[in-house]
């Protein structure tokens, strides 16, 4: 059975004059007044009484008493807490009437039912941490979320080079009529020569041919000359028109290959090696935008399975409140964040992390709920009712949803027990 407060008497504290409170076991039991009538005090006498010094009120006393503060609170498991006389010492006495101190009061209470605010004005990594150490996933989330961090800026980094290299791919022209492979300026020389021995090969055979074509004139004059050797100059000039005969048709059928086409490739080979290397470094640009495309996806594709794995986590674990969860490491409830829930989910969701936190301590304290208009506040003090919670509360209200009004200082009426909200339909 968690820790109920049943009883709270206050004097002299801050505004409160006087004031005597007994809050419904379940469900908001709301103090209503006007501005500066002392709603507030009455809470911060309640954390004074149960959270000890460190909620002590800077001017405590209140102001045009000569009496010192008084406070009386009693505990659901028998608990008695007392602070009175000049300097509010603390009396502390348990069930079986053993006197004690603050340290059974903090076994007992959670610091955060008494502070509220200081859990919803914390940053949304430290609710976060909180909602984690209450579901006993502290550690196993940070180290997923460590994980998560280190894949993330790798894949940034990956993302950055991968778009730099495209970029660059990109900017550079491409020649596609251009050889994959630098030309050789040897091979060009090397065919030229060979190209130029076969001419010079052609060359001797017209001269040898032009040669012949002489010995065959010299030999007819020499055979018109010489009669008397006619035998054997016939014979020879027949030779010789043989041969002669056979030399001009060999060269009827040559044919001299042109140079140009490589010289004028030799004098544009680094134009064209150039043009290569440009494309060889642009093939090279894509191909490695590629891969880091494709390191990219990768790492892409192992952040949503840590993110994945952080899913499953809180899905698995017991959370406090029905639509509560984490994303991207903040609070979340039915899938807004923190900053986008209204006053009343905020509150809602307070409340059940705080009381996650130290089940045995079944109240909270909650300052102005002004913020919610009459319905939500019947639908948020149903749910309190439901989960087996006591808030107290303010609100600066004088209506029927008052469980007690303070003006002045004073409870309007000090006699009697203050009822948990409840209405029918339609009426308030």
């Amino acid at each position: 059975m968690s820790v109920k407060i049943t009883q709270f008497e206050a004097e002299n504290v801050k505004r409160i004059k006087a004031l005597t409170l007994t809050p419904a076991a379940a469900g908001l039991t709301v103090i209503g007044g006007r501005n500066n009538q002392g709603k507030t005090s009455g809470l911060d006498a309640i954390m004074w009484a149960l959270g000890g010094d460190r909620y002590r009120p800077s001017q405590a006393q209140r102001d045009g008493s000569v009496l010192p503060p008084r406070l009386h609170l009693e505990l659901s498991n028998g608990i008695i807490v007392e602070r009175s006389g000049k300097n509010s010492d603390l009396k502390v006495t348990d069930a079986s009437g053993r006197k004690a101190g603050q340290q059974l009061l903090n076994s007992v209470v959670e610091q955060l039912a008494l502070d509220m605010p200081r859990f919803m004005q914390s940053t949304s990594k430290e609710k976060a941490t909180t909602l984690l150490r209450i579901i006993g996933l502290e550690e196993q989330v940070e180290k997923l979320e460590r994980q998560e961090k280190e894949l993330y800026n790798q894949r940034h980094t990956i993302g950055q080079i991968a778009d730099q290299k495209a970029k660059y791919a990109k900017e550079l022209p491409n020649y596609p009529e251009t050889p994959a492979e630098p030309v050789s300026v040897y091979e060009l020389i090397q065919r030229q020569q060979e190209i130029l021995a076969r001419n010079g090969e052609n060359q001797r055979k017209r001269e040898q041919a032009r040669k012949l074509e002489g010995q065959r004139v010299i030999a007819k004059e020499q055979l018109e000359d010489l009669e008397r050797r006619y035998a054997d100059a016939q014979a020879k000039y027949a030779a010789l028109c043989v041969d002669c005969e056979t030399a001009k048709k060999s060269t009827l059928d040559l044919l001299d290959e042109s140079t140009e086409e490589l010289e004028n490739s030799i004098r544009d080979i680094e134009a064209v090696n150039a043009r290569i290397r440009t494309n060889q470094d642009k093939a090279r640009a894509e191909a490695e935008a590629k891969e880091y495309e494709d390191q990219y996806a990768g790492l892409t594709a192992q952040l949503e399975a840590v993110r994945q794995q952080k899913t499953d986590l809180l899905q698995g674990a017991k959370l406090p409140l029905p639509g509560l969860s984490m994303e991207d490491g903040e609070l979340t409830y039915n899938g807004r964040p923190w900053d986008c829930m209204s006053g009343s989910d905020q509150l809602k969701v307070s409340t059940a992390i705080v009381r996650a936190l130290k089940p045995d301590c079944g109240f909270v304290l909650l300052d102005k709920l002004e913020q919610m208009d009459l319905e939500t506040l019947r639908e948020f003090s149903a749910w309190m009712e439901a989960e087996g919670l006591q808030g107290i509360a303010t609100r600066v209200s004088t209506g029927g949803e008052c469980s007690i009004i303070i003006e002045d200082g004073y409870a309007e009426s000090t006699e009697g027990t203050a009822a948990p909200i409840s209405w029918k339909a339609g009426e308030f």
